[in-house]
This record gives structure tokens, sequence and C-alpha cells, in this order.
């Protein structure tokens, strides 16, 4: 059979007769005679859209799939038009005898042919159809006719003949008692907007989900759908059957984005199955539980709830898995005639106690005796903690407080269940209640007669003018009768409170796009950063809220290292940066940067000589920045600077290269923060991953690298103001001035401080990339004897290179002088 899929749906023909202008619109009104212009509202290809036009193809089944407002109604009932219909009001169509086939003869009359876009609706004057309401049937003036059937009298299709057949979807209202009136739905924009019968309103997904369970169990039952022998094939194609109704707009953003979609309100008792097919019956995950733990002999027929979600994330006995369930919906496990029966709590009576009947029990004083327990200890505000269902299936909590006294203790409950908030209402309602009365017990003795009465049934016990009702807790068999102890309840407590359903609060949803991750080995900027430690800039656009890194020491086993929760300003140089001399303005031309995220702004001269505006440019590499800051920045483009007065080389980074265009720029506004790196791992190469913070560590959306930091806080910034002087007998006297990396910023001591365990130094004599001499000194100071000069043998241009020695990081940066030969 060929395919008649649709495209997606586009706008109808007379779109263009609607934003042509009303020239255009009266030239075509005025092209048309009378006849055509009272025909025009019936021509259903000039007004329907593409998915509501009958497809092409030999076809034997067309389904149309959509939401509602898609406009199915109307395209079935335009359809059914076109089959009966022929060229003139009494000429015969392609098929004379068709079936109407809905949920129940109601809704195929009030839907399908006196709907506001059924039948009768769409139908001319001069070819509307009679309903004849005895039969069942519509009759056309050609004769043609079109009887009515309900699904759930399937064998009254089983005789008649037909050419064709409009045939509604099935499905059922998650509302209390939906089945009773499967069709009907509340909508408070609808004419139709009704309960079933005797519903009382309440959302009830366990109904729906019955309905379906119920129906597809019937119609799968080849006994109920037999073959046919003739088109080998069954009387009801089930895999074309199509339950009502699954909706297109995301779940769960639909139903809870009420300001896009204002029918939103109407799913918590609507037929949508986005959000719920995945549920599973209260009973079905008891049976699952007691097979995996190899209890068979369970009986959970009476066990009725829907569970939305159930996590259950350790190994554990029977008993584990099954208390937050029975806590939940108010589930007892009775063990009767070598079955375990689980059997809800409903305060309905079992049986009806005669006192005369009881045995006298030699260690009481009479057959009954009651005891009202203390109310002190008694909890009076119960909070629980759960998993909220239709939203982010975040954790939130439910409490119930007792309105007499404020300061009861407090009882809280966590259980890894999804639940709507109202369900977690109700929950802790009933456990307050029944707590309240369960501190009334009682104690009796039954004789032989009654042995079929045991644990968790409810009977009821004379009182007053009335009768109480207990729940049988403890059983103690005796030789000939059986020992009781039963606790008070109140039918009330297991009526579900009324609570309104609330649409749940979403984050706003972000692509799984990666992140653009920076790693900064500087040196310190305040002095009390992490001396050995790398900073962590990270930008993305848009930004995903926050961004995790993961690592290790080998590419597995990842764990959390830092938590990003700020975008860090980042932009592209446009132009290049020449070097500068350290400590002074650099007045050169303009340097042009883009930023890729965030914003740049002009200071005072006070604010940049206090560390203002500062940033690194690099080129991406751990090690490869510069850290320059900048007084003016003028906004010269969308998101484009140009930089002026600048400080260059700040604290020790100086650089001879310049910065190519294209080099990144990453302004250092405390977004950056340092990551968490043992100093052990300094120079250790390790795994990271990096990505959105709301995503696992293995998505997509990661990227892996592999690093290794020096620990640039660490290194001793290179000597100043090197200095050659002759001395006596030939020697050269080599002088510097050292630079320190903590606390260099004072004026009024002596000296800066040292900043390492001894001050040491190492002196290089250079020669064409070779080193010729090398020796270690413990002042700012060396001499180049002239007998060293000669055993050296150096001829032409040498260095003369001296860098400070740090005892954990070893020789930091070289200053260099140039010596002729």
């Amino acid at each position: 059979m060929p395919s008649t899929s649709m495209k997606p749906a586009k706008a109808s023909d007379v779109d263009w007769l609607v934003s042509a202008g009303p020239e255009t619109q009266k030239e075509f009104l005025d092209s048309l005679s009378d006849g055509e212009i009272l025909s025009l509202p019936y021509l259903f290809d000039f007004w329907a859209m593409d998915h509501q036009r009958t497809p092409e193809g030999d076809w034997r089944a067309w389904v149309i799939l959509g939401g509602r407002g898609a406009g199915k109604t109307r395209a079935g009932a335009e359809w059914v038009r076109s089959q009966v219909e022929g060229a003139r009001p009494l000429d015969a169509g392609h098929c004379h005898r068709l079936a109407l086939v809905g949920e129940t003869i109601d809704q195929v009359r009030d839907v399908m042919i006196f709907g506001e876009s059924g039948i009768l609706a769409c139908s001319p004057p001069d070819r509307r159809p009679v309903w004849q309401a005895t039969r069942k049937r519509l009759i056309w003036p050609n004769g043609a006719t079109a009887q009515v059937f309900s699904a759930h009298d399937p064998e009254s299709l089983r005789g008649p003949q037909f050419d064709g057949a409009w045939v509604d979807e099935y499905g059922c209202a998650a509302v209390d008692k939906g089945t009773n009136q499967p069709n009907k739905f509340l909508d408070p924009k609808s004419s139709e907007s009704t309960l079933p019968h005797f519903s009382d309103g309440r959302r009830d997904e366990l109904i729906q989900q019955q309905y379906l369970r119920a129906f597809l169990g019937y119609w799968n039952d080849p006994d109920n759908n037999p073959q046919s022998d003739v088109y080998e094939g069954a009387m009801l194609d089930m895999d074309h059957a199509y339950a009502w109704a699954w909706d297109m707009r995301p779940y769960p953003y639909f139903p809870n984005n009420r300001g896009l979609w204002s029918d939103g309100e109407n799913y918590t008792r609507g037929h949508w199955l986005n959000g719920r097919v995945s549920s599973r019956t209260l009973s079905s995950v008891i049976d699952e539980i007691c097979l995996r733990t190899g209890l068979e002999h369970c009986d959970t027929s009476r066990a009725h709830g829907l569970v939305r979600g159930y996590t259950i994330d350790q190994v554990s006995e029977a008993r584990g898995a099954l208390q937050p369930l029975m806590l939940r919906y108010g589930v007892d496990a009775v063990d009767r005639d070598g079955r375990l029966h689980f059997v809800m709590r409903d305060g309905q009576s079992d049986r009806l106690i005669d006192l005369d009947t009881l045995v006298r029990d030699p260690e009481r004083d009479g057959v009954l005796e009651e005891t009202r327990g203390s109310t002190v200890e008694l909890a009076g505000r119960v909070r629980l903690r759960f998993v909220e269902a239709d939203g982010d299936f975040e954790v939130i909590a439910e409490e119930a407080i007792l309105p007499d006294d404020a300061t009861h203790a407090v009882s809280t409950s966590e259980f890894p269940l999804a639940m709507t908030r109202a369900e977690g209402r109700q929950t802790v309602e009933r456990w307050l209640s029944e707590a309240r009365v369960a501190t009334d017990t009682v104690q009796l003795t039954l004789p032989p007669s009654q042995l079929d009465t045991g644990a968790g049934d409810v009977i009821a016990l004379p009182e007053g003018q009335g009768r109480g009702l207990f729940r049988i807790d403890r059983i103690d068999q005796m030789a000939a009768a059986q020992k009781l102890e039963a606790v008070r309840i109140e039918p009330e407590s297991y009526r579900p409170a009324d609570f309104a359903e609330e649409a749940v609060t979403l984050r706003p949803f972000v692509p799984p796009s990666p992140v653009a991750p920076f790693f900064l080995d500087l040196p310190l900027l305040t002095g009390e950063e992490v001396p050995h430690a790398p900073h962590l800039a990270v930008t993305a656009r848009p930004w995903p809220g926050s961004v995790a890194l993961y690592a290790s020491d080998e590419d597995a086993n990842y764990t959390l290292n830092s938590l990003v929760t700020a975008r860090t300003p980042v932009g592209v140089l446009e132009t290049p940066l020449f070097p500068a001399d350290p400590g002074r303005i650099d007045r050169g031309s303009d340097l042009q940067v883009r930023m890729l995220a965030g914003t740049l702004q002009s200071i005072s001269d006070l604010a940049l000589l206090n560390g203002g505006n500062l940033c690194a440019i690099g080129d991406g590499t751990p090690d490869g920045w510069e850290l320059i800051q900048f007084r003016e920045a003028e906004l010269v483009d969308t998101d484009t600077y140009l930089l002026r007065h600048r400080l260059r080389g700040q604290v020790g980074t100086e650089r001879a290269a310049p910065w190519p265009e294209g080099s990144y720029l990453v302004r250092l506004d405390g977004t950056a923060e340092q990551i968490d790196l043992a100093e052990a791992k300094r120079g250790l190469a390790r795994y990271y991953r990096i990505g959105p913070a709301g995503r696992p560590v293995d998505d997509p959306s990661f990227s892996a690298v592999r690093l290794a930091f020096d620990g640039l806080g660490l290194r001793p910034l290179s000597p100043v103001h090197l200095r050659l002087a002759p001395g006596q007998g030939g020697d050269l006297s080599l002088n510097w001035i050292r630079r320190t990396r903590i606390d260099g910023d004072r004026w009024d001591t002596a000296e800066v401080p040292l900043g390492e365990e001894k001050e040491e130094y190492v002196v290089r004599v250079v020669q064409s990339d070779a080193v010729i001499r090398e020796v270690t000194v413990a002042a700012p100071t060396w001499t180049y004897s002239a007998a060293a000069q000669a055993a050296d043998a150096l001829s032409g241009l040498y260095e003369l290179q001296v860098a400070q020695l740090s005892a954990r990081f070893g020789p930091g940066r070289f200053s260099r002088l140039t010596v002729p030969g």
C-alpha cells in the first residue's frame, strides 16, 4: 500500500486571498457568479489546510493524528461528503453505505454528526442529510446512508456491509470515573465541557490506564477480534488503532508553559497521554518486587494506585523496597491462607462485632479493653520529601500541620517516589489524620466461630448511639480463640483531600551545546590564591546556567572537580598587539577586540593603578598568557571595542613577541576561579572533561582535554636592571635587582619580601643557545673573572642570564643581558 503520510500543515489556499489586499479580494469576488459565491463556503478544498485534504493514491486507511484543534473532525466530515455526494444533489456518489463508528452512540451523534465541525454543519442546504434518531442513521437526498455504531457493541458491525467507514479514536480522560463517559472532557472554552456521569472531578490517571488496559486487552484477544479468511486480517486492525490523544507539544513544557499554551490547565483531567504512559499500576510494581525476591504467592488485586516513578538505588530486602509504596498509598500486607495479600486502607468495615459473642479474657476485667494513648509525643507536623512529577523531577517537600498546637514534634520522611505536589499534600494529610485517631486502641478476644477475622480487617464496635471502626494490627492465636489488638480509624482519613493542581515551574531549556573553557596558569594576582592551582574561565552561547569540570588521573572514573556558575567575558583580537615595555603606559596603536561574551568599559586613572580592567591575552594554552590593563574602551561596532592607554606585562608576564590577530582576551573580573588541584598533582598530566552541569559527564556536549600545570604562582619573577661593570685585572662585575611575587606593592619598607625559603640565583653564560657556564650565587651580584673568561674562550656576542631560584619551583624567568665579545 503506498504511503499516505502528509507534510506538516501549511496555510490553506484562501490565505493568498486574505493577504492579497482589498483590491485583489474585490476583484476575485466580483469574478464569481451568485451561485459560485453561495457555494464557496462549502468548497472544502479552497479552505482546507494541507493535512486535512484527502491523500493521493490507492489507500485503504487514512489516519489523521493531531491534537485538539487540528481539524480532524472537519476533515472526517468533509471526507464523508466527498464519498456520498455526486455532482448534483440527487446524483450518486462513490459510496452508498457508510459506517460512523465512535466510542459511544452519543459521541458519534454529538461530535461527528451534530458537532460544530460535524457532517450537518459542513453540508450545503440542498445536500444536507436527515437524521433518523430511531434508526440511528443519516439519509442523504440521493439515498446514501450512514449508520451509527458504538465501539462498545462490536457485534453490531458483523452483519451490515459498507463501502466506507469513518472511525473516531478511542480514549479516556484522566478524571474520576472517566470510563463512565470516555468521550467527555473539561475545557472552559468549550460548550461541550462536562464531567463524566457521577464524577467528582478529581484527577485520576489510574482510571485512564485501566481503561486502556481493558480496551487493548479485549481487542487483542483473538476470541474477540477474529481473523478473516477473506482478506487475511483481523476484524479490527489494532496496529492502526490510535488512542486519544498524544500531543506533539513537548512534555513537560506542555502543560506547564501556560503563557504559551493556554489549554495547559486542561491537562490534569484531560485525555492526554504525554507524561502518563510510562506510569505503572501499584499492583504491577508490587508484583515485580515480590517476584524478584522469590515471593510467588501474593495477591495484589486489592492494591490500587498509580506509580509515576520509583527508584530503588541499592540492593535491599523486599520489605525495604515495599515499605515506601505501602506508606505512600496506604497498603497493608496481610498473611492469609498461605498467601500475602496487599490490601488498601479504605476505612470500610469488614464485619460488625457483637459484644455478647466476645470471649472473656482472664487477664482483663471485661471482654473489651479500650486504651487512649497520650498525645504529648504526637507529631503535630508531618513533612514528606519526594520527587516532583510533571516537571524537572526536583526533590521538594510538603507538610501537614495540626491547627491546635504549633509546638508538636516534627516527623520527617523521604521517599524516592515521583508524585505531584497535590499527591504529596494528600499523603501527609492522611498520615497526620491516621496518627491522630490511632492513639485509641482496643483489645478483645474472638470466639472460634470468628477465626476467619484476620490482620488488616476493619471491625465495627458499638459505641454510644453509633459504632467505632478499628483496624486489626496484631493477632495472637490461642487454643480455640484469637486475641486481637486494633487501632481506631476514621473513613474520612482515606478520602483524598481536594487540592488544586498548580503548574510546575520548569527550568528554561538549554540545548546540549559545548562550552569554551580557558585554563590560565597565572602568577599570584592578590597573594591570596592557591599558588600552584590554575584558574578556569568559561564562556558559552547560550550559557547553560552552570558548568561542571570533572577530573581524573586516567581517562575513566571522573569525579567532580569544580563548578563554574558565572560566564567569563571573553573576546578575540581583531588587530595584532605588538610588544611594549612593562611598567610604562603603552600608547601604541589601538587594540581592536570583538567580545564573544560580556562587555568592556573605560575606567579612571586611579582605578587603573589600583588593578582595574585586568585581562589576560594569550593563545589558549595554560601558560601562554600576558596580563594587561587598559584605561579606555571605545565601542565602535557590535560587541567590538578599541582599547587604549594600556599597561603591559603585569606581574612578570612581559612578552617579547607580538600577539597575532585571533588571540584571546579574557577579562579577569572574578568569574574565573581556581580549580581544585592537590600540590602533589602539580606538573602531572591529568584528564579533564568539562560541559553543562545539568548533563552527565559522558554527554556529547562535554569536551575532553589532557593537561599538566606547572603552578606559575610559585615561579619567581625575573630580576631587573642587570648591569655589567669592569673590575680589576679584566674581571666583569654583574649586578641586578630582584623582584618578589608576593606583597611587593608596599613603599614603606626597606626591601620587598623575599618570598622564598632563601635568597639564591642561577647565573648562566650563553652563546649561540649553548650554556657555556652556570653558577649559583646567594646575593644579587656575580663576578665573571678574567680567568673564567679565558677558560670559556668566548668570541663574539654572548648573553648573561640571571634567574631567581625557588626551592619549590626551581629557576624562575631569566633576565638577559647581551655582552659584546
